[in-house]
């Protein structure tokens, strides 16, 4: 399908090439996105049509503006971390540092469609319960996240929910991101990225008596 085709079907919820060059100082990225690099979108219009108000169609970028790799590290070393300086920002964490899917993974040259909310069938359940589910990379929530944000003038996507992900750490957690604002208003405004402990044998109960 074409971009023209996919924008007007998509309407808002649509973040090609030229949208992303109107928003690409304030997401450090580089407006110049090379046409011969964008490939055809792999979404029939019937499928569009279908989701079109609760997904995003977006174009996956590789580098930032100074031509580094776009990673969930380089991200936040843009956005900050002190919604008291500017927002938005990334919540005030560095578990994930020195972590592969936050140091080194980036996005694919692609088009990528995302739900906007969480699916409620889901909620409350664990990952693992989810056969066949295309969890999405943590870099692209981040991502979506920030470029959403200034594509719609301030919109927050999963603004106190939390989004399960492909990703997984070095002990094989799964990451889990999102939750912009605390519900009950103890931790501040951030973008949130954190890890799924599972039950392994060296977890136990030390016996009070």
């Amino acid at each position: 399908m074409d971009i023209k085709t996919a924008k007007k079907i998509m309407g808002k919820n649509f973040i090609g090439p030229n949208e992303l060059r109107s928003i690409a100082d304030k997401i450090n990225i580089s407006g110049d996105l090379n046409s011969n690099e964008i490939l055809d979108i792999p979404f029939s219009e019937k499928e569009l049509k279908k989701i079109s108000q609760s997904h995003l169609l977006i174009l996956g970028v590789q580098r930032n503006a100074t031509g580094q790799k776009l990673t969930l590290n380089s991200l936040r070393d843009f956005f900050g971390v002190n919604p008291e300086i500017k927002e938005p920002c990334f919540y005030n964490q560095d578990w994930y540092f020195k972590e592969k899917f936050a140091e080194q993974t980036v996005l694919k040259n692609k088009w990528y469609l995302i739900g906007k909310e969480v699916d409620k069938n889901t909620r409350g359940k664990s990952p693992e319960t989810m056969k066949g589910a295309a969890f999405p990379p943590a870099i692209l929530t981040a991502f979506i996240f920030f470029a959403y944000y200034f594509h719609t003038d301030g919109k927050i996507l999963w603004q106190q929910d939390f989004i399960w992900c492909s990703d997984k750490d070095n002990n094989g957690d799964r990451i889990y991101t999102g939750r912009y604002i605390d519900p009950d208003r103890i931790n501040k405004n951030g973008f949130n990225i954190h890890r799924h402990l599972s039950i392994r044998q060296c977890y136990g109960l030390a016996p009070m008596i």
